[in-house]
C-alpha cells in the first residue's frame, strides 16, 4: 500500500478569496474525488485548526493507493487535474511524501 501525503501553505488571499475560503474549496474539491478516481482507496483532507501556530501548513491531504502505479494514474486523472488547477493558483508552498506501509 502507498500513502500519499501532501501539505499546502496557502496565500493570504488568492482568486478573490481568503485563505480560509480557499482551504474549504480545496477540501471539497479533493474529497469529491472519492469514488471518482478509481485507483483511490481512501482520502482524508484536513484544514489546520485556527488555534494552532501560524507557521503550520494550512491544508493536508492523506490518500491511500494499492500501488505506485495507482498513485501515478490518480495524478493524471481528469478530476484530479481539475482540482489541481485551482490549488496551484492559491498555494504558496507545497510539501509531499509518498511511502509504503
Amino acid at each position: 500500500m502507498i500513502r500519499h501525503i501532501v501539505m499546502w501553505k496557502l496565500k493570504a488571499e488568492a482568486e478573490g478569496k481568503t485563505k480560509k475560503e480557499n482551504a474549504l474549496i480545496i477540501k471539497e474539491s479533493l474529497e469529491a474525488l472519492n469514488g471518482v478516481a478509481p485507483t483511490l482507496v481512501d482520502i482524508e483532507v484536513g484544514i489546520n485548526h485556527p488555534e494552532t501556530p501560524e507557521s503550520n501548513y494550512d491544508v493536508v491531504l492523506n490518500c491511500t493507493f494499492n500501488t505506485v502505479s495507482d498513485l501515478n494514474e490518480y495524478q493524471v486523472h481528469p478530476a484530479h487535474q481539475a482540482a489541481a488547477v485551482y490549488i496551484k493558483k492559491v498555494v504558496e508552498a507545497r510539501v509531499c511524501v509518498d511511502y509504503d506501509f
